[in-house]
């Protein structure tokens, strides 16, 4: 399972199919793959998490202060690791050199 961050600022009135739509049009990806894809709001103190699960499609969502890479567009790949330690309230998540695919 790969982890996709959306860069940029989403539209958190998006339901699942709002954000299937944009990993499909914004991200070039297939958003019944399995993966999991993330999004953060313009303040950024929501995220949401989109992950199809091979059965049908589920919406997490967490409110906090997070911190987001300033890529150009598109998405960048972090591991699984890197997305439980950035949802750790508890903590301030370092800057970590991010690959942008």
């Amino acid at each position: 399972m790969r982890v996709w961050l959306a860069v940029g600022r989403t539209d958190m009135r998006r339901g699942k199919n709002g954000l299937s739509l944009q990993v499909q049009e914004t991200l070039g990806r297939d958003p019944f793959a399995g993966d999991l894809f993330v999004f953060r709001g313009r303040r950024g103190d929501i995220i949401k998490i989109l992950w199809h699960d091979g059965l049908g499609l589920s919406l997490y969502a967490k409110r906090g202060r997070f911190v987001w890479p300033s890529a150009e567009g598109g998405s960048v790949a972090i591991t699984a690791a890197q997305l439980a330690y950035r949802l750790d309230d508890r903590r301030r998540w370092p800057t970590l050199i991010l690959r942008t695919l």
